[in-house]
């Protein structure tokens, strides 16, 4: 089972790097095709660790987020769909919660067949990536 640590003022620091890494991704990468993904070996390794780097930090706040509930989970999916259906998404939306850790795993394990699915399966999902982080920035806010 994850293990999920809580420490006050985690979640909106992740939520800074979230924010800063889809910034990058966006004006840097979100463009771009599978032909220059694949004829550039630089920018694999870039755009393959921008989406991990996402994906891996809203796991971890998400962990925080049901750590400080009390809710445990037994995996990193779990934790993004358990989180999802907490803050109000629909189920269609937790499921693809719960496959976004499967491409982080893929990105983190460095699937060599399955790292473009990855890519591309978190750029037409981001926005709910952007949602989730703005219902949590908000919920951090308003502790303040």
């Amino acid at each position: 089972m994850p293990e999920f640590r809580c420490a006050k003022g985690r979640i909106l620091d992740s939520i800074r790097f979230i924010s800063e890494e889809i910034k990058e991704f966006r004006e840097e990468y979100a463009g771009k095709t599978w032909q220059e993904y694949e004829g550039d070996r630089r920018l694999q390794k870039l755009m393959d660790r921008t989406v991990e780097n996402i994906l891996t930090a809203i796991i971890e706040v998400c962990g925080s987020f049901l750590t400080e509930k009390g809710i445990p989970v037994d995996s990193y999916g779990e934790a993004l769909k358990k989180s999802g259906e907490l803050l109000g998404f629909s189920e269609s939306e937790q499921e693809l919660l719960f496959k976004m850790a499967l491409q982080r795993n893929r990105l983190a394990h460095r699937y060599l067949n399955f790292r473009w699915q990855a890519i591309k399966i978190y750029t037409e999902n981001q926005e709910l990536i952007v949602r989730m982080i703005t219902i949590f920035l908000d919920q951090e806010e308003k502790k303040i």
